[in-house]
């Protein structure tokens, strides 16, 4: 069996038997195909085992029906920042991909309370520019895996167990068909959130000290969920407003313009309801309070998306675990081993989670000048984090 992978035709796991690999790497997310790529170009043979029919993994960027698309919508991270991730942005510029700035110019809405008008301010530019990547962020993932030879790619893979031999590694897998495979690895590269690893069936067992820290340590942006709206055109700058909203009302917290290079105009909001809460409204219920709210912010037209589209990460199999449905903050990086005992030799992770370097911390001011002249300004300080495992 093989599958198609942007026109490429990949093969999975068990069409050939037991195969044979330097090193496997699980998880074809940006971090899985950096190193993938790494290692191919060093000339090492490299497999990569990715459990989605699609790769990229939290990556996600679809078109206004939710299929994969190469101008599409980002339902996982939409932004990057040069300034703070200089290996990203080498990576992007190596790769030969276009950045194009997050559409900030107009004025910032701002909901305190359900009872009061939106408050309407001006606000300062962005310090750092948030930019996103022309085509959508999965564009960075294509590239990555136009870069790997389509028979060292193994999408709709699963793997099951990873049996310690004395010189390598043996990798269980199984597809949604029902097929088994084995692959025997001298080295394996797991980079799949930690605790996603927990699933697995280790021979031995893992060490109890790295199983608790991997149990132990949240899955980044696993809780979240994005709700966007496409619409014929991005009405809202014609009112002078930059498609930015905060609220305390909801149910989304954060709302941002979603509009494409190629002018495919949507709004986007982060959920503010958590993931439990969302689970008993439902997601057309749901949808259609956010509707409600982009009317509310940005006025009736916006009642009549012509699309629109959810992604919720906490019941995502794939991403997130059931203890990753509470937020838990933002992973800190440390320098400490994330493998000990007999696996030490044989499994390296990596992952956003697992990055000693790439947690990188920077506060911006924003300053809304409210137009009412009685008015009094209103500052916020933001601290952001944002995580690349990029290798």
């Amino acid at each position: 069996m093989a599958w198609e992978i942007d026109g490429r035709r990949c093969l999975a796991a068990g069409d050939n038997g037991r195969m044979k690999t330097t090193v496997a790497v699980i998880g074809g997310g940006l971090s899985g195909l950096c190193a993938a790529r790494r290692l191919h170009a060093a000339g090492i043979d490299v497999r990569v085992i990715e459990a989605r029919p699609r790769l990229g993994g939290r990556i996600l960027s679809t078109d206004e029906h939710g299929a994969p698309s190469d101008d599409g919508f980002d339902l996982g991270p939409s932004w990057c920042w040069p300034r703070v991730q200089p290996q990203l942005a080498a990576l992007v510029q190596e790769l030969g991909l276009d950045l194009f700035p997050q559409h900030t110019r107009g004025d910032v809405l701002f909901e305190r309370m359900s009872r009061e008008t939106p408050l309407r301010c001006q606000a300062s530019d962005q310090e750092p520019q948030s930019m996103r990547i022309v085509g959508g962020t999965s564009a960075l993932t294509a590239a990555l895996l136009a870069q790997l030879p389509a028979d060292r790619v193994l999408p709709g893979t699963h793997v099951t167990h990873m049996a310690l031999g004395h010189s390598e590694v043996e990798l269980t897998t199984s597809r949604d068909d029902g097929a088994m495979g084995h692959l025997l690895a001298d080295q394996v590269v797991a980079a799949v959130p930690p605790r996603l690893l927990t699933q697995l069936a280790f021979s031995p067992a893992v060490d109890e000290t790295a199983a608790r820290r991997w149990a132990e340590t949240a899955t980044w942006m696993a809780p979240h969920a994005k709700v966007l709206a496409v619409y014929d055109r991005p009405f809202w700058r014609d009112a002078g407003l930059s498609g930015t909203a905060q609220s305390f009302v909801g149910p989304l917290g954060e709302i941002h313009d979603a509009t494409t290079a190629s002018g495919k105009a949507a709004l986007f909001g982060f959920v503010s309801v958590g993931a439990d809460a969302r689970a008993a409204i439902g997601e057309a219920a749901l949808v259609a309070a956010c509707v409600q709210q982009f009317a509310r912010l940005f006025g009736p037209e916006a009642l009549q998306p012509r699309a629109t589209l959810v992604k919720d990460w906490s019941t995502d199999p794939l991403t997130a675990v059931a203890s990753d449905r509470v937020p838990s903050g933002h992973p800190h990086p440390s320098a400490a081993p994330w493998v000990t005992g007999v696996w030490q030799e044989r499994l390296s992770l990596c992952a956003s989670e697992t990055s000693a370097r790439s947690a990188r911390r920077w506060r911006w001011r924003t300053a809304w000048r409210p137009l009412g002249k009685n008015d009094s300004l209103l500052t916020t300080n933001q601290v952001g984090y944002r995580l690349g495992a990029c290798i």
